[in-house]
């Protein structure tokens, strides 16, 4: 049967319709869900019953997976990041962010599963980065174009927090900081399948604009992460327990909304690996 796929919102994100993901795709469902991420940039799945492995295999459909430098994982399933308020700090992930940026090539693409949720709370937003870009006079747009932007994994994960931060939590950041030095990404990405532009700065990692002295580029910076984030150029999911997320990392960007504390809160997330952004 052909997939129903019913959009959410002008600017991203559609819902995925009867579809079991714990089962294997045939090639005309997965050309379907590619090109559904191609024009939507986020979807959605509800009422999945993933496991871990079944969560690992449907992302495994559309590339290798990462395996987080800093976040636990499942047991025995390291592809597998595991992102618990009770017994990880996460307010790193409540911040405008595109995943795992500090990588010379990020992450394509991510899965991201529900797997108990607050009574209510939690939601999570999506920004398109190819909207955003679309809004942008052609003047700025010209001037961005040609601009390269620093991305590094300190500035994104915290440092110390009292009663939330382990000590096997500050090695691994501190080895992950070694072997992620900061990178360079063009300001403005190139999709690599659709052709389409999309900003590609993000609060999360981007740090400054290369070319620039730092407090133009600190201006400017601040002006592109609010444009990007405007309502018109986003989305809210409101979570139920067995959703499913699948959004291109390429042209997006994402905010965990940390209002349930203390209550808790898990996901799991599958990252696939990408390429070079040019």
């Amino acid at each position: 049967m052909p997939l129903h796929i019913r959009p959410l919102t002008p600017a991203l994100g559609a819902q995925v319709l009867d579809i079991d993901l714990r089962t294997p795709l045939s090639s005309s469902q997965h050309h379907a869900l590619e090109q559904a991420l191609l024009e939507h940039q986020v979807l959605f799945f509800r009422d999945q019953s993933l496991a871990p492995g079944d969560h690992a295999r449907f992302a495994a459909h559309f590339g290798d997976l990462h395996v987080h430098p800093v976040y636990p994982h499942v047991p025995g399933l390291p592809e597998i990041t595991v992102l618990d308020t009770q017994s990880l700090d996460t307010r790193d992930t409540a911040t405008w962010h595109t995943d795992v940026t500090f990588l010379a090539t990020p992450a394509m693409g991510a899965v991201l599963a529900a797997r108990q949720l607050p009574p209510c709370g939690g939601d999570t937003l999506w920004a398109s980065g190819i909207a955003a870009y679309g809004a942008l006079s052609p003047q700025l747009r010209q001037l961005l174009d040609g601009l390269s932007a620093t991305h590094d994994i300190s500035k994104h994960f915290p440092q110390a927090i009292e009663g939330v931060i382990t000590a096997q939590y500050m090695a691994r950041l501190k080895a992950a900081q070694v072997q992620n030095p900061p990178v360079s990404h063009p300001v403005v990405r190139t999709h690599p399948v659709s052709g389409r532009k999309a900003l590609f700065v993000n609060e999360g990692f981007t740090t400054r604009i290369d070319q620039l002295p730092v407090a133009e580029s600190d201006a400017l910076l601040r002006f592109l992460f609010a444009h990007a984030t405007r309502p018109e150029f986003t989305l809210r999911w409101r979570w139920q327990t067995g959703d499913v997320a699948f959004w291109d990392n390429r042209a997006t960007q994402h905010y965990a909304v940390d209002d349930y504390l203390p209550q808790r809160r898990v996901m799991h997330r599958a990252a696939i690996l990408g390429d070079k952004p040019f």
